[in-house]
């Protein structure tokens, strides 16, 4: 069976647990692995799929760290490159008492991903090609690795599936590039998920309703739009449903929607494009229910990859 392959960032999360203090003043931190994409991949495998990450990190005991959690998670890593000019890239932040982020971004390997790596990847062995990162839409070779990966898997047909995953720390002083770019992977793509926030500013309207009109009028793919505890919005064919959300108390958000994702693609990794292509709304539904128990059960653990540990195609029974 054809695997999926997941690009995109792989960093380091350093996340300061002294309550309310700025990262100026913080001095205990808590090192966690992540990246959507990572998180993603490492979703699918946890439900029992057959992935493959491709992303850069430093040749660093954090860079190992990172292809070491993969690894347990049963991640192929062929195409998770260490490289010794780099270091590995960190994200720290701090929740503020007001509940803002204090965040600070020291980019390193992630962003040197380079389109000679990425276009050494034979894609006839992937059904899916999932893209997840911010990250990429900055400027660098990550960028261009990125936009050469969305053509050769056109070219071959394969199963694309997007999340924008915008974080407007890094991207309040160009949006307008973020949403450009967003929208290049939105008109290609056969599925994509976002926010309903996400959703209002890629369609720049200022509700809900009047965006969800905008994206069944503007693109053909199947979406998903999630609401938090008030569900997901599935998008197809000129046609909408919210799916509930399952009840459960949250212990920690954190990798919620990468979960969500992994578990979509991990359910569509058996298929065919054309047989997918073919999938009618109670399919979809079906798809969006199991994807919803996957993001539940991550909330009620602490930390996006611990809490993958508890995941498992069980869940969809």
């Amino acid at each position: 069976m054809k695997k999926i392959l997941c690009i995109g960032e792989a960093l380091i999360d350093m996340i300061c647990i002294d309550k309310g203090k700025p990262l100026s003043e913080g001095e205990n931190f808590l090192k966690k692995p992540g990246g959507a994409p990572t998180n993603v991949a490492a979703a699918i495998a946890a439900l029992g799929g057959g992935v493959e990450l491709a992303a850069k990190v430093g040749k660093d005991p954090f860079g190992q760290h990172l292809v070491d959690v993969m690894d347990s998670f049963g991640v192929s890593t062929k195409w998770m490159l260490q490289d010794k000019k780099y270091f590995t890239t960190f994200a720290f932040v701090s929740l503020m008492e007001n509940g803002e982020r204090d965040f600070y971004f020291n980019r390193g390997a992630d962003g040197q991903l380079t389109r000679d790596e990425v276009d050494a990847i034979d894609l006839e062995e992937f059904s899916i090609i999932h893209f997840g990162s911010a990250t990429a839409f900055l400027p660098g070779p990550l960028q261009i690795a990125y936009q050469s990966l969305l053509q050769r898997s056109l070219l071959q047909e394969i199963f694309i599936s997007f999340d924008p995953n915008y974080r407007s720390l890094l991207f309040q002083h160009d949006k307008r590039s973020f949403i450009d770019q967003s929208w290049n992977f939105i008109d290609c793509c056969h599925f994509f998920k976002v926010s309903d926030e996400e959703a209002m500013m890629l369609t720049g309207r200022a509700t809900l309703t009047d965006a969800v009109s905008d994206l069944l009028l503007r693109t053909k793919s199947v979406f998903a739009i999630t609401l938090g505890k008030d569900g997901t919005l599935l998008g197809i064919n000129g046609e909408t449903k919210i799916i509930p959300s399952i009840k459960i108390k949250p212990v920690d958000t954190t990798g919620a929607g990468d979960a969500f994702v992994g578990a979509v693609l991990y359910q569509l990794g058996g298929k065919s494009l054309l047989e997918i292509r073919s999938m009618a709304l109670p399919e979809w539904e079906e798809v969006v229910i199991n994807g919803n128990k996957a993001g539940a059960r991550t909330c009620e653990y602490m930390g996006a990859m611990e809490a993958f540990k508890h995941l498992s195609s069980d869940i969809f029974k």
